[in-house]
């Protein structure tokens, strides 16, 4: 019997897990990917109070070299289920089961798609969700990215130090990133940059050829022909498997209250994976801090001290 599960090994599952660790508490971090979730794959992390400048990578392991000091517990396996049995939850994964008193979701988000013919073909193929994973595959050559907002915009930057060109395209007029970020783009010299242009088409057989633009504008046309092209558009809930047990919004989002507990006594949600307004570490982070003290007292108030 374990006290706490945290489903999912990023920057709110593992704070989660610090805080319940400190508190004296059992805790098993099951993660179906990499440890770290998507901050592993940012090249500058820069508004953690104190900390000037950390890569994702580094700031995720030395926050899981941390708790596994701490003595967590962690299994690289896909949850494929949850109940909740006689006030003990039961969370199936691909291999085992495992019995809980209380139960955290951190499971974050996936990445936004454009949802075009092809897309899921060319993904590997020429299309990246991660400038981090892929970018040095393409040193001295042209890049293409698509998206407006932080991750695009830093994404853009770590290309700009490597590759010829970077072609940064956005759906509206403006970018929606921190200036900091703007500036320092507009910055490079080998930054190209075209607002109101709306991708319609992955052109190519059996890997990416091109790309085919309508300028929302004047509704031109335009193609572009590359091999390759970073998608950072944002990212969408992955809450299908919890939608039976807890209460979600329209776009699949856990609903929680002030404490991070959701609908289903026991179990929380922090993170990226809960609504909210402002997704970023410092906010992950601060779900978990708030989560932890509510999760020791339920843990407490039921009797079930470890």
């Amino acid at each position: 019997m374990i006290d706490v599960i945290v489903v999912g090994g990023g920057p709110a599952g593992m704070s989660v897990a610090l805080n319940l660790l400190r508190a004296g508490r059992s805790v098993l971090i099951l993660e179906k990917e990499n440890f770290g979730g998507q901050i592993a794959n940012s090249p500058r992390v820069e508004n953690l109070p104190s900390i000037k400048e950390i890569s994702g990578l580094d700031f995720a392991g030395n926050l899981f070299e941390q708790i596994l000091d701490l003595g967590a517990k962690f299994e690289l396996e896909e949850v494929q289920r949850v109940l909740k049995v006689d006030g003990i939850f039961e969370v199936t994964t691909n291999y085992h089961t495992y019995q809980a008193r209380a139960v955290v979701l951190a499971n974050g988000v996936k990445h936004r798609k454009m949802g075009l013919p092809n897309e899921e073909e060319f993904i590997g193929k020429g299309i990246s969700f991660c400038a981090v994973c892929d970018g040095a595959f393409y040193k001295d050559k042209d890049v293409y990215l698509i998206g407006d907002a932080n991750t695009a915009l830093q994404y853009a930057l770590m290309l700009a130090q490597t590759s010829s060109n970077v072609y940064v395209f956005t759906l509206f007029d403006r970018f929606f990133a921190d200036q900091i970020l703007v500036d320092r783009l507009r910055q490079k010299d080998n930054v190209h940059i075209t607002h109101n242009m709306n991708l319609v088409a992955y052109l190519g057989q059996n890997e990416l050829a091109g790309l085919r633009f309508e300028n929302t504008m004047d509704h031109t046309i335009h193609e572009y022909p590359t091999n390759n092209v970073f998608v950072a558009i944002g990212q969408v809930s992955q809450n299908d498997l919890f939608k039976s047990l807890v209460e979600t919004d329209d776009h699949g989002f856990i609903i929680t209250n002030d404490k991070m507990e959701t609908s289903l006594p026991g179990l929380f949600a922090i993170g990226d994976t809960r609504k909210k307004d402002v997704r970023q570490v410092a906010s992950a982070v601060g779900d978990a801090s708030v989560a932890s003290v509510f999760i020791d007292k339920y843990l407490m108030i039921n009797n079930r001290v470890g």
